[in-house]
């Protein structure tokens, strides 16, 4: 009988705790295994709390282990990626990390 794990993000973009001089154009987030399409979520947050992606989560169709999203460009400040699918063994899985633009 196959032992299935949970979902494990394995790689990011950018990467947590990254300082950068600009802002990115879209985060990606890649897991050691395919997600499910379904239930898939994938935000940008900035240091007060509010909602800075586009809103356009898309899952990879030749890699289903990869998530991104874009994002306008931001202004300086560190902002919290959150990510929540679901394992291929059906758990949810959620997570979060920050990046950090740095200021000019």
């Amino acid at each position: 009988m196959p032992a299935f794990s949970h979902a494990i993000m394995v790689k990011s973009s950018p990467v947590e705790n990254e300082i950068l001089a600009v802002s990115p154009k879209q985060i990606d987030i890649w897991f050691n295994d395919k997600v499910g399409g379904e239930y898939k979520a994938l935000a940008v947050i900035d240091s007060v709390g509010n909602r800075v992606d586009n809103k356009d989560v898309q899952q990879e169709v030749l890699d289903a282990s990869h998530l991104y999203c874009t994002i306008p460009t931001l202004p300086a400040g560190t902002y919290t990626i959150r990510y929540r699918v679901v394992s291929i063994d059906t758990h949810i899985v959620t997570g979060k990390f920050q990046f950090t633009i740095k200021t000019p």
